[in-house]
């Protein structure tokens, strides 16, 4: 996910969708082990496998609790997630549902095993609530399927990183309106177990310098909230006026996950070293 500052233009990224890897910081969150990950090491997989497992798609004649690994329905959202990055047989069940040459966002998984291609990579932050003032908005309201072309409008002027057609049935999606028109909005995406992902925050580029996207995520998280859960979010690490709001108003580095597109093989078997 990319941040909307108020002060310029969304940058595009992905998100943390199935990683062990990745620089953690340690704020915050716990210690961690090799034999028990944090959550939020691996949000997507957290999600598809947990709160999230309505929206997951998984290999042919597996299972869910039998697959290592799963994706989003394609309307839904592109990111696919591997159970564990480490295990060759997560690979396997990956290319059994992405098809054969295709190509699959995915995050952390710094050098994929042979017969995998990178074809893309940008380095990420995830950032944790720690001390945030999360409280509603009153001018904000609730978005709907009703409204999903005027957000896909938004989001293609902002670029605040992947909506398609049903991402707004992944949680509560708010937005403020200008004389009818719809110029800001934040909403939740991944939702592992007791955590959920402020996604999709942006600004019409003619409405920024007011705070509304600023107010918009204080309101997405106070619902958050009342569900008992932790905001987190993920940026790209070269958007550094994102980084810089949202540590302001209470926003915690946890660690810097890579996220990437890969291509998987043909017909040739996936090796580790």
């Amino acid at each position: 996910m990319s941040a909307d500052t108020d002060t310029g233009s969304g940058t595009a990224t992905g998100t943390a969708t199935g990683t062990n890897a990745g620089t953690d910081t340690g704020t915050g969150t716990g210690p961690r082990t090799a034999s028990a990950p944090h959550v939020l090491d691996n949000p997507a997989w957290a999600s598809l496998s947990g709160p999230h497992s309505a929206f997951a798609e998984h290999p042919a004649g597996l299972r869910p609790g039998t697959s290592r690994a799963a994706r989003y329905d394609p309307d839904v959202s592109p990111f696919a997630a591997l159970a564990d990055p480490a295990d060759p047989r997560s690979w396997a069940d990956l290319a059994a549902l992405v098809g054969e040459g295709r190509v699959t966002p995915l995050a952390g998984v710094l050098i994929p095993p042979e017969g995998w291609e990178t074809v893309g990579a940008i380095e990420g932050v995830q950032l944790v609530d720690t001390s945030l003032h999360a409280e509603p908005a009153p001018e904000a309201v609730r978005l709907g399927p009703g409204d999903v072309p005027e957000i896909l409008a938004l989001i293609r002027l902002t670029k605040p990183g992947p909506f398609l057609p049903r991402t707004v049935e992944l949680g509560t999606y708010l937005g403020i309106r200008h004389r009818g028109r719809l110029i800001a909005m934040a909403g939740e995406r991944l939702h592992p177990p007791g955590w959920t992902e402020i996604s999709a925050v942006c600004t019409h580029p003619g409405h920024r310098g007011r705070g509304l996207a600023t107010r918009l995520v204080r309101a997405v998280a106070a619902g958050i909230r009342e569900r008992g859960e932790v905001p987190f979010l993920h940026t790209s690490a070269a958007n550094t006026d994102a980084i810089r709001l949202y540590e302001s108003i209470g926003f915690t580095l946890r660690r810097r996950p890579s996220f990437m597109a890969v291509r998987a093989p043909g017909n040739t078997p996936v090796k580790f070293p």
